[in-house]
């Protein structure tokens, strides 16, 4: 990710996390499972850490209406947690407009799931891709970058977006052995309005490492 992003992540949530929650943080999580709650803290201390890197008083980052984090003023984020990985981005607004990230198990997604997700096109596209890098889980490379999509389009607009309403292309790095590259996210819908454009497409970096799918949108 660009430089101006400060990040934090735990492979693991450390003890007390929980009790370490602002009251209105701790309010949203109120009825949750033991481990949503422990997943949930270990989240906001990560982007607490991120905040304090960058500078930004660490204050509660609540829940919004769609469960959305809602970080301070003048800050674009987004969260992630996944078995064995709890991770958070931001930058200022004066950096970026929009930051999504995402992290996923690198394993096959579940039967079906690629279906759902999908495009026709993008299917045939992670067959090649699959021929020439087969170590890789594609499906779930495409599941992560569309969440990743997801994360930075809903703050930009406060609209739902399909899976189908953006259409995904992978370029790995050169070198058949190489894990990580870039991709591009062709929006099928009315993009969002930054700096007087309407954006027409995301642009992200993937990395598969340490059996975790990586992915991050900026914009």
């Amino acid at each position: 990710m660009p430089a101006c992003v400060a990040s934090s992540a735990e492979y693991a949530d450390p003890p007390g996390a929980v009790f370490r929650l602002h009251p209105v943080e701790r309010a949203a999580v109120g009825r949750a499972s033991e481990g949503r709650r422990r997943t949930f803290a270990t989240g906001r201390l990560c982007a607490r850490r991120a905040l304090d890197r960058l500078g930004v008083p660490a204050g509660p980052v609540p829940v919004g209406g769609s469960g959305e984090p809602l970080w301070p003023r003048g800050v674009a984020g987004a969260i992630t947690h996944c078995d064995g990985y709890r991770a958070a981005a931001a930058a200022r607004s004066t950096d970026l407009t929009g930051l999504g990230i995402d992290a996923e198990p690198h394993v096959p997604l579940p039967p079906g799931v690629l279906e759902a997700v999908a495009l026709p096109h993008e299917r045939v596209r992670l067959r090649t891709l699959a021929r020439s890098r087969p170590g890789l889980h594609w499906d779930t490379v495409l599941f992560s970058a569309k969440e990743s999509v997801y994360k930075t389009w809903f703050p930009l607009t406060g609209r739902w977006l399909d899976f189908t309403q953006a259409e995904l292309r992978f370029h790995p790095e050169p070198g058949p052995a190489t894990t990580d590259g870039e991709f591009h996210a062709r929006l099928l819908v009315d993009g969002p309005e930054v700096a007087g454009r309407t954006v027409r497409h995301f642009d992200g970096r993937w990395l598969v490492a340490d059996g975790l799918v990586f992915t991050a949108v900026t914009v």
